[in-house]
């Protein structure tokens, strides 16, 4: 395991290769992020952010949504997959929003996780990015990532949680999350792109797989396409139909 301090050169150096890092999940409260984040499961940000601007504008509510006639709410989740299951899970978690807590979204993990088809990665997505509550969101990008550069040694998302949590301090504990994401989903792929990273000097994996380490500060820059040659002779028409 690495130091605190190596932990956080590696996070300040992943954060200059990737400023911006924030959840793509669109949502304007954290009502709204709660139920993205319970459809995002097995699908992708971007799917999810076409289906929940309809399900919002038509059940904007836990009231509404508790209410909603079932055959409804698996037609407007049916794109992002396991409609069934999240369509329960919605319906239960807004019901437990009703009856447990006046239709607020609570602001403390234990109260989260107790509400149906809410765990710990989607209470710490809602307590990071919508309630101002630190909180540092496991999913498998973070797992791969994490592990890879040293700083955490478990295949447990909640080990992995208390192992970067407890060697940064809580104001960096959402960032962080945010940043090993997007460097997992762009960089850091099931096949690295070792040579494209900015932690590649500090990395487990690429000391352990023999890879040359990359200056800090001189990373190369994407490769351009090759040029295809110019065509000889006159163009021929082409014989695609439109």
């Amino acid at each position: 395991m690495k130091t605190p301090d190596a932990v956080q050169a590696i996070l300040d150096a992943l954060g200059r290769q990737h400023p911006n890092a924030d959840t793509e999940l669109k949502h304007s409260n954290a009502f709204e992020l709660l139920v993205a984040t319970i459809l995002s499961a097995q699908a992708t940000d971007a799917g999810v952010n076409l289906v929940t601007p309809h399900l919002l504008a038509t059940y904007p509510t836990a009231q509404a949504l508790a209410a909603a006639p079932v055959e409804d709410v698996e037609q407007l989740v049916h794109a992002t997959g396991f409609f069934r299951q999240k369509t329960r899970s919605l319906l239960g978690m807004s019901a437990a929003l009703v009856g447990r807590h006046g239709g607020e979204v609570p602001r403390t993990m234990d109260a989260l996780v107790k509400l149906p088809g809410v765990g710990r990665k989607t209470a710490n997505v809602v307590l990071g990015h919508a309630l101002g509550v630190p909180g540092f969101p496991v999913d498998r990008h973070v797992l791969r990532v994490a592990n890879r550069l040293g700083i955490a040694k478990s295949d447990d998302p909640e080990r992995v949680e208390q192992q970067v949590t407890g060697a940064l301090s809580p104001a960096w504990w959402t960032r962080a999350s945010d940043t090993l994401i997007l460097h997992g989903r762009r960089i850091c792929k099931p096949t690295p792109l070792c040579e494209q990273c900015a932690a590649n000097a500090l990395c487990d994996f690429r000391t352990r797989s023999g890879r040359p380490a990359v200056a800090r500060g001189a990373l190369p820059g994407r490769p351009k396409a090759a040029r295809r040659p110019a065509r000889k002779g006159p163009a021929r028409a082409s014989g695609k139909r439109r």
